[in-house]
């Protein structure tokens, strides 16, 4: 079996750096950070265009994502979208999360894969997405979505993001790019059966969106829907990760101590490697996941793509020196980001446990 990409998987992934390097440069990350630092209240608001500062979402950049395909590129050719699989959107949601691309990416993503309206608006980027999951995690950018996707234990329900609002209350973000509200634990109004007592409002996901046909004990879509968000949460991780690989080693070779770049010095090529061996290895990790799909895969996926964007980030601060703790240089974003990831959608611990029922379960098969 073939792993290789495919001259057109590089291609996508080509034209989005290319597409992102030019819409959404690093004067304009710095200009939604620092935004943010002078506002001193990490809030954002409902935007259309412009720069957005202060977490504000810039909906002009969100439509032209749309417009790329980036949030259709699962949806069949017939429904108006690009018919690729979910291979091909790791590959963007990497090069989303090298250029630290912010705004509730991952749900608009999900939502783009469901049917009737809300997956057409979320298709062409015209309705922003954000998700609550039942588990308990922050909601990020609730203040710029138009609606909340709500992940129960079996079902789905789409909220209008003005209704979530009200119950919910914002909190500190270590990530000034990232703005998260606080939602109560049980939000969602879903029972057993899988139902919602939302059923026949506009703007919710249909029965046939909300529970899975592949048959009795299956996962059913709020499962299914996690799971791919905690991929594409991975991959974005996966970005980073490579992305403070090079930073490091650019570092290294134009900054002189001793009158020779740092990069000579033994402990820097070695910090330099650990970082390209981490990134190298959960690279290999996420794609096979997303060939397989499989839940074992994917823990293992996420587990490995939130170390190697936290330790690498650290140690890239580490071979930047006291300048790589300065608000000017980017470094303590990757780092910043990184740990928000690291909470959404599966936690190390959820996934550990994930991956020990595995082994339990071929343990049991086995005897």
């Amino acid at each position: 079996m073939d792993f290789q990409l495919t001259d057109d998987q590089r291609a996508l992934r080509t034209g989005m750096r290319e597409l992102l390097e030019r819409r959404f440069p690093r004067t304009r990350l710095r200009a939604v950070v620092d935004g943010d630092a002078e506002r001193g209240d990490g809030g954002a608001a409902r935007g259309d265009g412009g720069a957005a500062r202060g977490g504000e979402l810039d909906r002009a950049l969100w439509r032209e994502l749309g417009a790329a395909g980036l949030f259709a590129l699962r949806v069949p050719e017939s429904a108006g979208g690009v018919g690729l699989g979910l291979p091909e959107v790791v590959l963007a949601f990497e090069e989303a999360g090298r250029a630290l691309l912010p705004g509730p990416l991952v749900a608009t993503e999900l939502a783009a894969g469901l049917s009737g309206s809300l997956a057409a608006g979320a298709a062409r980027g015209e309705t922003v997405v954000t998700a609550l999951d039942e588990g308990g995690a922050p909601v990020e950018h609730l203040a710029s979505a138009d609606v909340v996707l709500a992940l129960g234990p079996t079902a789905v329900e789409v909220i209008p993001a003005e209704e979530a609002a009200r119950s919910a209350a914002p909190m500190s973000s270590v990530d000034p790019a990232t703005p998260l509200h606080r939602t109560p634990r049980s939000r969602t109004r879903l029972d057993q059966a899988g139902r919602s007592d939302r059923t026949g409002q506009p703007g919710q996901a249909n029965q046939a969106d909300r529970t899975d046909q592949a048959g009795p004990g299956r996962p059913g879509l709020a499962a299914r829907l996690r799971r791919e968000a905690a991929l594409l949460t991975a991959a974005q991780q996966l970005g980073s990760a490579s992305r403070t690989v090079e930073l490091a080693v650019d570092h290294a070779k134009h900054r002189t101590q001793f009158g020779r770049p740092i990069g000579a010095f033994q402990a820097v090529q070695h910090l330099c490697a650990q970082m390209l061996v981490r990134a190298e290895s959960a690279r290999s990790v996420v794609y096979a996941a997303a060939v397989t799909e499989d839940p074992g895969d994917i823990a293992a996926a996420k587990l490995l793509a939130d170390e190697a964007a936290v330790h690498n980030a650290r140690d890239c601060l580490q071979v930047h020196g006291g300048m790589g703790f300065t608000w000017e240089a980017d470094v303590h974003l990757h780092l910043k980001r990184a740990w928000v990831r690291a909470g959404q959608w599966q936690s190390a611990a959820e996934g550990e446990e994930e991956l020990a029922a595995g082994l339990v379960s071929t343990v049991e098969t086995c005897l």
